[in-house]
């Protein structure tokens, strides 16, 4: 595997800083190949979830570009496939703001309003990736057990074991999202770079701040340079 690898945090309809942080990808990676992870939750609170989803559609025709599956997506597509329950815990977090980014209201005709392609795409999303040296995936591991027995569920949406579990709990460095907040990261702004896990939450629909991580597939730990992209809010 050659070139750098490019994690990219949670985006949660944020397209602005999307855009911008692929500007930065493309002009860190120069001529050289580049891989891109994305790790999860691109939909839901912020104001274009509908032209992330476009977004990350092209980007991926266009380079190599592997999205994750994070747990709004999760929600997402049991509400639309009607679970029990899935169409109000969604709208509950976050989901009224994507129905809007594709011009439907949460009482109009939902599943009309989303194109096909979109639901497609969200429901081939792999729940993890891997280099050499480490996991990639949008929540984290349950300890203990090796990537290929973990259950989804766990992958999408795991905190508390994960976040509090020591090192050699893993079998790899983990590069996730998920937590922008947490008794250990009080500062939803700033990732949290630690020996054995990176978190590059950085709470963007509400920080204004969007977190890529460089890593170097080649050599083991944590990212090699960050690369934040904001709006200036935080500046205010």
């Amino acid at each position: 595997m050659s070139g750098f690898t490019y994690a990219v945090g949670d985006v949660h309809g944020r397209l602005d800083l999307l855009e911008r942080a692929f500007d930065r990808i493309v002009a860190h990676a120069g001529v050289g190949p580049y891989r891109v992870v994305m790790l999860g939750d691109y939909v839901d609170r912020g104001p274009e979830s509908a032209g992330v989803i476009a977004f990350l559609m092209r980007r991926e025709a266009q380079a190599e570009v592997v999205c994750l599956k994070g747990n709004h997506e999760d929600m997402m597509l049991r509400a639309l496939a009607g679970e029990d329950g899935a169409l109000q815990t969604w709208l509950a977090n976050g989901g009224v703001e994507t129905l809007l980014s594709y011009g439907v209201r949460p009482d109009g005709e939902i599943a009309r309003a989303i194109p096909g392609a979109h639901v497609a795409w969200l429901s081939a999303l792999p729940a993890s990736t891997a280099d050499p040296h480490r996991i990639y995936v949008h929540a984290g591991l349950e300890p203990g057990v090796p990537l290929g027995l973990q259950d989804e569920a766990t992958l999408l949406w795991i905190r508390g074991p994960f976040l509090r579990a020591p090192a050699e709990a893993f079998e790899a460095h983990v590069v996730h999202g998920h937590t922008p907040l947490w008794d250990e990261k009080p500062e939803a702004a700033e990732p949290e770079l630690l020996a054995h896990r990176t978190n590059l939450d950085t709470g963007a629909y509400f920080t204004g701040v969007l977190t890529v991580g460089v890593f170097d597939p080649a050599a083991p730990g944590g990212p090699i340079e960050l690369l934040p992209v904001s709006d200036g809010s935080r500046a205010r």
